[in-house]
């Protein structure tokens, strides 16, 4: 279906196209079928120059997919890249607002071509088989990045695009399946990406024992932070790279010191305190090690508001205010399978006329329920991330992140690539947070300093 944007005051005639791919076993038979939604330019489609190897030449592709599991990829397309937007996500957003779409002047369109992949279980992908072949063939680790790198391969071949500069976007697990499936279509399908785009990505999920290891606390007292910060209208970048600092030097360096210096203990328990702007005595009675859980129902308490997980200034009442744990769903996830259904389900439909009455899964806890959490997915990507980095001298990585995020803390993703090495351009691989949570690509404050980031990584290869 044409369609048209502006961005940038340059109009962009494009076509919107809803398709699916079939997945077969060895006979031949499908055992699954998955939809994709692109977004591709209408000038010189069709036309291909021959560049100076004698291969053709089109614009770059870029693939996208969100996590869960269980995510359809409503929310990288509608919330951040896609050329078409839906507002949801932000504190004050409700789901009963009209799901209306308007032109995304974030969108990477006018860079890239763009194609959004919904994993089987999601959207209206399907598996075809019964529910134990479904698990063993699409609901584990392992399986879940072969079959969605050979969508990407299916896709790069029936539309003459093996030899374009290609890119993988992913969200959350989409996180950890990009850097998986970049080795994976390195070294078993022959196709290389140019770069990879990790938002909010849950990359390295093993923190360690939170008894002994520093780590876990490490990862979560920044966005912690971070979020007491943006309440008061102080998060910058610089009061970040204190924050940072802190948490690498002496609330470490405290926390692995113990009963052996009781006076670094109550400095760093008084450091956290003004830092976060908890109760002392629940930093006290906590030793300064904050779990996330108990955090989101203290730090609004007082209001009878409980914050989400994915952005902990997102609230909504606690229905439950007087239960031992929280008991209600996370605020953000109750706000936004509403707004994006309604509105994808519309765009698909009507917009582009792709007619269907099957239901629209935005968010399946079905899958997330039958997923295979094995030693492949306790492992994290980061080990891949590397190795494809290692592969592969001219590839980028760029890992985004929202300053509030504690489903996948930013903090992380730098401890993690902190410790790679440095293989060549040292800038190949870089980590970037912007205000906001999980989804800080809703706020309209992050949609230009996001396209340039990516936009950048674009044109250097």
């Amino acid at each position: 279906m044409p369609q048209t944007i502006t961005v940038n005051g340059k109009t962009i005639h494009y076509t919107a196209t809803v398709g699916t791919i079939a997945l077969k076993t060895r006979d031949e038979k499908t055992n699954g079928v998955v939809m994709y939604t692109a977004f591709t330019l209408d000038e010189g489609k069709g036309e291909a120059k021959s560049d100076s190897k004698g291969g053709s030449t089109h614009r770059p592709v870029t693939f996208a997919l969100n996590g869960g599991p269980g995510a359809s990829s409503v929310y990288l397309d509608l919330g951040a890249i896609g050329p078409k937007h839906v507002v949801f996500g932000n504190d004050g957003d409700s789901p009963s607002d009209p799901a209306t779409l308007i032109d995304n002047p974030g969108t990477w369109l006018d860079f890239t071509d763009l194609v959004f992949i919904d994993p089987i279980g999601t959207g209206f992908s399907r598996s075809l088989v019964d529910e134990k072949e479904t698990k063993k063939l699409f609901y584990a680790p392992t399986p879940d990045i072969e079959y969605l790198s050979l969508v990407i391969y299916k896709w790069l071949v029936q539309h003459d695009r093996l030899l374009d500069k290609k890119y993988l976007v992913g969200e959350s697990y989409g996180g950890y399946r990009v850097p998986r499936m970049a080795h994976y279509l390195q070294t078993r399908l022959g196709v290389a990406m140019n770069g990879l785009v990790l938002v909010s990505p849950y990359l390295n999920p093993e923190k360690g024992d939170p008894i002994l290891s520093p780590i876990p606390w490490m990862i979560d007292l920044p966005s912690i932070t971070a979020s007491h910060l943006e309440s008061e209208g102080k998060l910058t970048d610089s009061a970040m790279q204190q924050v940072i600092a802190y948490t690498r030097g002496d609330y470490s360096q405290a926390l692995l010191k113990g009963r052996t210096d009781p006076a670094a203990t109550d400095a760093m328990i008084q450091h956290v305190t003004e830092m976060t702007g908890l109760d002392p005595k629940f930093v006290k009675f906590s030793g300064g090690r904050l779990d996330i859980r108990a955090y989101l129902r203290e730090v609004h308490r007082t209001q009878g508001l409980i914050g989400s997980i994915y952005d902990s200034n997102v609230t909504a009442p606690d229905p439950f205010p007087y239960a031992p744990t929280q008991e209600t769903s996370d605020p953000l996830l109750e706000s936004v399978v509403a707004p994006t259904t309604t509105a994808m389900v519309d765009f698909i439909t009507r917009t582009v006329g792709w007619k269907t009455d099957a239901r629209y899964e935005a968010l399946s806890y079905e899958v997330n329920e039958q997923w295979d959490r094995n030693d492949d997915l306790r492992k994290g990507a980061a080990t891949d991330l590397r190795e494809a980095v290692a592969a592969d001298p001219k590839m980028r990585v760029l890992i985004v992140h929202g300053w509030n995020d504690l489903s996948c803390p930013f903090m992380g993703s730098v401890l993690t690539v902190d410790q790679m090495p440095i293989m060549g351009d040292a800038s190949r691989v870089q980590v970037h947070e912007f205000p906001g949570g999980h989804m800080f690509y809703t706020r309209p404050v992050n949609q230009d300093p996001l396209h340039k980031l990516a936009e950048t990584m674009v044109n250097t290869h």
